[in-house]
């Protein structure tokens, strides 16, 4: 197929004559007022275009890339501490409920209970804790169906604080069960109870726990390593559209269990028998009682 120039009017190269000065005669822009491409000299490389939106120093062609790998790492440290405050806040709400969660003692719960021994009434609160606690979760889970960011911290340390008050109560009516009450009045059997949960045993009589132990700030890290799992541990509860209700109640049942037997199999090792007890003076309870949901009927014993 011949170019724009017809074959009668093309140049033909004489004998000696550069090849390159006959290139721009026989490419397909050629012809009358067509631009030429004049030939390189021997030797010379032809120049790579200018980009001016490049900045000239390699260095600085690499600081977008430095830049965006810093803006990541400040929204890594800015969700860690986000966390770690919302990790206190339920930390310290976890501390101030513990001496409101109301306790029944050993005399109430074989009258509630009558003719089980110390075994089947542990597996009755068991039961009961776990249900509660799997009420907690479907809730927190059903108010997350169509989730609203800005509420979701606050759902999630209310699904928390919630269900540490029901294995607080779980861990110390445990504790009653066996014989193995801690001494001490109310905030110091409380805090007890506190260490209880967040070391997942139970408490050792033979080291009586103090306020001031209690609160010491290894506990405090404990607590806030333990509630910090629990966070993490709670999140796909709010999945939204009902998902997340259907996960918080199987997730914080399986816990409570796993929970319980580990705390009731450490006192079982420890405990004392009913009839080898002294007689106890019944718990002081508190003056501002925590409202704890409530076990389905048959397993929170007669009113």
């Amino acid at each position: 197929m011949t170019g724009a120039t017809p074959p009668r009017k093309r140049f033909f190269r004489k004998k000696g004559d550069q090849a390159e000065t006959y290139a721009e005669a026989t490419g397909p822009a050629t012809g009358h007022g067509s631009p030429t491409v004049p030939a390189l000299p021997d030797g010379s490389t032809a120049e790579v275009p200018h980009d001016p939106a490049l900045p000239e120093d390699p260095e600085a062609r690499r600081k977008p890339a430095g830049r965006r790998i810093e803006a990541v790492r400040a929204g890594v440290r800015k969700g860690g501490e986000g966390a770690r405050a919302v990790a206190l806040y339920i930390t310290d709400r976890v501390i101030e409920n513990a001496p409101r969660v109301p306790v029944r003692d050993l005399a109430t719960l074989r009258a509630q209970f009558p003719g089980l021994g110390p075994d089947q009434l542990a597996d009755k609160l068991i039961a009961g804790a776990a249900n509660s606690s799997s009420t907690v979760g479907a809730g927190i889970g059903a108010a997350a169906m169509l989730p609203v960011p800005p509420a979701l911290p606050a759902e999630l340390a209310a699904e928390i604080t919630g269900v540490a008050a029901i294995e607080l109560k779980l861990i110390a009516e445990l504790h009653e069960v066996y014989g193995l009450r801690p001494p001490g009045n109310l905030k110091e059997r409380s805090f007890a109870y506190l260490t209880a949960w967040t070391e997942e045993r139970g408490v050792d009589l033979t080291k009586p726990t103090t306020l001031n132990a209690a609160l010491g700030g290894q506990m405090k890290r404990e607590l806030r390593q333990q509630i910090t799992k629990r966070m993490f541990r709670n999140l796909p509860n709010l999945m939204p559209f009902m998902v997340g209700a259907a996960v918080g109640a199987v997730m914080n049942r399986r816990d409570t269990r796993k929970l319980a037997e580990k705390i009731r199999t450490d006192l079982r090792r420890r405990a004392v028998p009913w009839d080898a007890l002294e007689a106890l003076p019944p718990l002081e309870q508190p003056a501002d009682p925590l409202i704890a949901p409530r076990p389905p009927k048959g397993l929170e014993g007669p009113a």
